[in-house]
């Protein structure tokens, strides 16, 4: 079974304590109830950074462009016991948009300090590889869930092995 297209926007901004991050409380669907990044599906015809701008409009109502994303790498999510599940996603940072986020019906916005993720609130693949994008690093992962769907077997880096 092929995996679907998914997108990831974390924007970050200049706190008082030190750097924030954008994440959201999910409201409804896939990981509800969990804080997760700005996101969501690749529509047929879409580029990836078309996606992620659209999804961030939608979930947050903030205005970004193409020259304000960076690319963070990507992180394939394998589900062994859901394989309808599996995503293929891209990453992406920004640090210039406009406008402040406003909740909507699929996520409440929140701004978290980037020395204290709520991980405990996270998936728990985050830790894994989100810190690295947070820093400003590229990741190419390969995260695969236990049986469970929730808790990591394993997460493995292609960087410098050939993988895309």
């Amino acid at each position: 079974m092929s995996a679907a297209a998914v997108v990831l926007c974390f924007l970050l901004r200049d706190g008082a304590g030190g750097a924030e991050v954008l994440l959201g409380l999910k409201q409804t669907g896939f990981g509800k109830g969990k804080i997760v990044g700005i996101g969501g599906h690749v529509e047929p015809g879409e580029s990836h950074a078309q996606a992620v701008i659209r999804e961030v409009l939608e979930e947050t109502s903030i205005v970004l462009r193409h020259e304000d994303l960076a690319d963070a790498g990507t992180v394939r999510f394998v589900f062994p016991a859901r394989p309808d599940w599996n995503m293929d996603t891209w990453l992406f940072t920004a640090r210039t948009w406009e406008g402040e986020p406003v909740p909507s019906d699929e996520i409440l916005p929140e701004w978290f300090s980037v020395q204290a993720l709520p991980v405990d609130r996270m998936w728990q693949d985050a830790d894994h590889w989100l810190p690295v994008v947070l820093e400003g690093g590229r990741v190419n992962v390969v995260v695969t869930m236990h049986t469970d769907n929730e808790s990591v077997a394993s997460s493995e880096s292609l960087l410098g092995q050939g993988g895309r």
